[in-house]
């Protein structure tokens, strides 16, 4: 077990690129801990490893038990075993196709077994060389039953080297994420050096009182264990404190943010006589629903309360969200204030503009649209009209944070599909005024125990239920093979004057192939599979008013079908369009998915999303079935979270859960719940953290876009 040095001193100093601030000690560049050096600093960089405290955090992804090992003799089909045994030989038989086979056989006392690499060539002379001198390796996988015996099939392994010394056997054996040229006892090594150098300079950002409340180990004991427990108890204990730190951190930085918007002394306090319920009656052609109801009202008496609302507005695809950030902004405008809409398409922000200027077509007030295609002159009479204030309505892209953008009296932000924007992005926007009232909102359901890690300083309303005249959305997945008949029912359904969408495939993340590939699916949909109809194509590279003429043509029926990038798959209305069919649908997220399933399903008519997919891995077969079985967001949110994680749910931009690096949000909800509760006693008993300057510290290196570092 690894030792501490006890003279080890601590000294303050500037806070480093890692998820902590550091004292100076912990800042010391990877390479000049004992056994890392130049060569292997440069490969842990690939792990985003460059200090001596980032290699205290870099935290085992699994364990082994190798305590003892399994005889061969033993070994059943369908266990996960860990084995240790000699390797008696390696070949690499010929394969007429499919990829090249490495084949070696190890033997133990009581038998043998065979373990196989696919496509891994280089690992031929590697084994056969450990045969040559009788080399032993250890090796852990499924075993599984073959033609040739019993076989493990592409095992992680780890070769057992003379005189290896106590971290990698007789006990339970951490393994940690890698990169190649960095095996896994060199890791161990690395790690075992820096604890017994560096581990005493860790500070303890969790005060004394809430690690005895909640029974958690201190810091320096939690990283000791979490690397090589001295049994499986250990391990659960360090891992239960490192993920209430996480948790924690999370936890303060959104009290804190929710702290500063309650206590925001300028806010702009709307007139509560004002009753905007008469004015939305009269420009609305439709009832609202109950939980429409019940978020206007809260939205209203956010901003008559004399501090800054900040809101989540969660809703389903189809749920209204749209009509309440149009309650908001009236109310704002009655009120004699601007407010502004940011939405991350340019249609989307063309389709709003219409449909604002649509429903106060007989009022006075103005809504302008800014997006960054727009011609020099519009866009330049438009931001005047903002500036002077007789415009009340701004809607628009991120080219409403523009330098040169002003606004007279801005009261209200609104940020729809805000997961798309970053931090910074709707920061910018609110510094268009002093202190605006702000209401994001998410056509993406966000399970209850992210909108507590990401949006713990929001208050959140949800809306639960569809508007009465909304029917289910049929939907489908079939394999290519079936494609012929998918577009033979698309003609039907066509002849019946309904509309359609096609969604090409997910070629990459660029915009320039996107279009290609839409052109050719509409070519190919034109001229073979939907001949005499009538066919418009819409992707991300065309212009603002190219875009606009499209959806105007697809809205009007001048088209039957629309032939689309993922472009479409926020925001578009059309009530006609009954069908969508998704080509090559495995190469989409989940969320994607459904996001796009929404553009039907809006008006009288029944609806129809196809899954055109031959799905080659368990999360995209996954996927697909999730689709087919239910239209609830919310549970494909669950979903969506259990088979990507958290650090992906809502891609790079987020902060937040993406920072979790132990802490799992379906299986350690009870622990989020605690330090959540934590967080709020710690932040109300001192809100700024001025007993505790480790945890302030943390807090604002870990959070730096919440602003924490001035606080105090």
């Amino acid at each position: 077990m690894a030792t501490v040095d006890p003279t080890l001193t601590v000294k303050e100093g500037k806070s480093a690129p890692a998820n902590y601030a550091q004292p100076d000690i912990l800042q010391t560049p990877v390479q000049f801990v004992k056994g890392v050096g130049p060569a292997a600093s440069e490969l842990l960089k690939r792990l985003d490893i460059q200090t001596a405290g980032d290699l205290l955090r870099h935290y085992p992804r699994r364990y082994e038990d190798r305590t003892h090992f399994r005889e061969m003799i033993s070994i059943r089909p369908g266990e996960t075993i860990c084995v240790a045994g000699t390797v008696l030989s390696a070949e690499a038989p010929f394969t007429r196709h499919g990829p090249p086979i490495t084949r070696v056989t190890l033997q133990d006392a009581t038998g043998y077994i065979e373990c196989v690499w696919f496509n891994q060539p280089y690992l031929l002379k590697r084994f056969r060389e450990l045969a040559s001198r009788g080399g032993n390796i250890v090796a852990y996988g499924l075993a599984q039953e073959s033609r040739w015996g019993l076989q493990i099939q592409s095992p992680e392994w780890e070769e057992m080297e003379t005189g290896a010394d106590s971290l990698s056997w007789n006990r339970i054996v951490p393994i940690y994420p890698a990169t190649e040229g960095l095996r896994q006892g060199r890791i161990r090594r690395m790690i075992d050096s820096a604890l017994t150098r560096y581990v005493n300079a860790l500070e303890d950002v969790l005060p004394d009182s809430i690690r005895k409340q909640h029974h958690l180990l201190g810091i320096k004991e939690a990283i000791k264990a979490i690397h090589f427990p001295d049994s499986e108890s250990d391990r659960e204990c360090a891992r239960r404190r490192l993920v209430f730190e996480e948790f924690f951190l999370l936890q303060v930085s959104a009290a804190l943010r929710r702290l500063e918007y309650c206590n925001w002394r300028n806010a702009i306090r709307m007139n509560p006589q004002i009753d905007p319920w008469r004015e939305l009656s009269r420009l609305l052609p439709f009832d609202l629903t109950l939980a429409q109801r019940k978020a206007i009202e809260a939205v209203i008496k956010d901003m008559a309360s004399g501090s800054v609302m900040n809101r989540l507005l969660q809703g389903d695809v189809g749920s209204g969200k749209t009509v309440v950030a149009m309650a908001a902004m009236l109310y704002a405008a009655l009120n004699g204030y601007q407010a502004a809409l940011m939405v991350p398409t340019e249609i989307l922000a063309q389709q709003h503009a219409m449909v604002f200027r649509q429903l106060l077509a007989d009022s006075d007030w103005q809504v302008e649209l800014a997006t960054g295609s727009m011609r020099a002159r519009e866009k330049r009479h438009s931001l005047a009209r903002l500036a002077d204030g007789s415009s009340s309505f701004a809607i628009g892209t991120h080219a409403l944070i523009q330098e040169g953008v002003e606004f007279r009296r801005l009261a209200l932000v609104v940020v729809d599909e805000q997961h798309r924007f970053g931090v910074l992005q709707r920061q910018a926007l609110q510094l268009k005024s002093e202190a605006p009232h702000v209401l994001v909102m998410t056509a993406t359901p966000i399970p209850r125990t992210l909108t507590m890690t990401l949006y713990g300083d929001l208050d959140v309303s949800v809306l639960d239920e569809m508007p009465p005249n909304r029917r289910p959305i049929r939907t489908y997945w079939r394999q290519q093979g079936q494609r012929s008949s998918v577009y033979q029912g698309l003609q039907k359904l066509l002849d019946q004057g309904r509309q359609a969408y096609i969604v090409c495939p997910l070629v990459e993340q660029s915009e320039r192939l996107q279009a290609r590939a839409a052109r050719e699916l509409a070519e190919e949909v034109a001229k073979e599979r939907l001949l005499g109809y009538r066919i418009g194509l819409l992707h991300g590279q065309m212009n603002g008013s190219e875009k606009e003429k499209i959806m105007l043509q697809f809205r009007h029926h001048d088209l039957d079908v629309l032939v689309a990038t993922s472009v479409i798959e926020v925001g578009v209305d059309v009530p006609n369009a009954t069908v969508i069919i998704i080509e090559n649908a495995e190469r989409f997220g989940l969320s994607q998915l459904h996001q796009l399933r929404g553009r039907v399903g809006r008006g009288e008519h029944l609806s129809y999303c196809l899954l055109l997919a031959d799905p080659q891995s368990d999360d995209a077969f996954q996927r697909l079935q999730v689709m087919a079985q239910t239209s609830d967001g919310f549970k494909i949110a669950e979903e969506d979270l259990r088979i990507r994680g958290a650090g992906e749910f809502f891609g790079v931009k987020q902060s937040g859960a993406a920072d979790l690096r132990l802490g799992n949000l379906i299986t350690d909800v009870e622990l989020l719940e605690e330090s959540r509760q934590a967080a709020v006693n710690i932040v109300e008993t001192d809100p700024a953290l001025a007993r505790w300057p480790s945890l302030r510290k943390a807090v604002a290196h870990v959070h730096p876009s919440t602003e924490l570092a001035t606080i105090g």
